[in-house]
């Protein structure tokens, strides 16, 4: 069910992209450092996005390794931890009271 909902809202947003596209089909003139092109807005737009995810997913990337080496040093002190106890409670108790 949850496949058909992602289905659906993916082809929606096709439909989106596609009538932006054709509502934006308009060259406009790209200008850069090394000179100037006529490209369409939609695809100026689609490309500026692109590039933004990009260097999103690129500036989390730290972030992201980051927590995954706080994780795997944190199951270490787990795994020492649980030893500890398993090996504590292997302890026969003495009584000399």
């Amino acid at each position: 069910m949850l496949r058909i909902i992602y289905l659906i809202l993916f082809l929606v947003l096709v439909i989106f992209g596609i009538a932006f596209a054709v509502l934006n089909a308009e060259p406009v003139e790209l200008n850069y450092y090394f000179g100037s092109k006529q490209i369409a807005l939609s695809l100026i737009l689609v490309i500026a996005m692109m590039v933004g995810a990009m260097l999103g997913v690129i500036a989390s990337a730290g972030l992201f390794v980051s927590s995954r080496r706080e994780v795997a040093k944190l199951k270490k002190s787990v795994e020492l931890a649980e030893k500890e106890v398993a090996n504590l409670r292997a302890i026969p108790i003495r009584d000399d009271h």
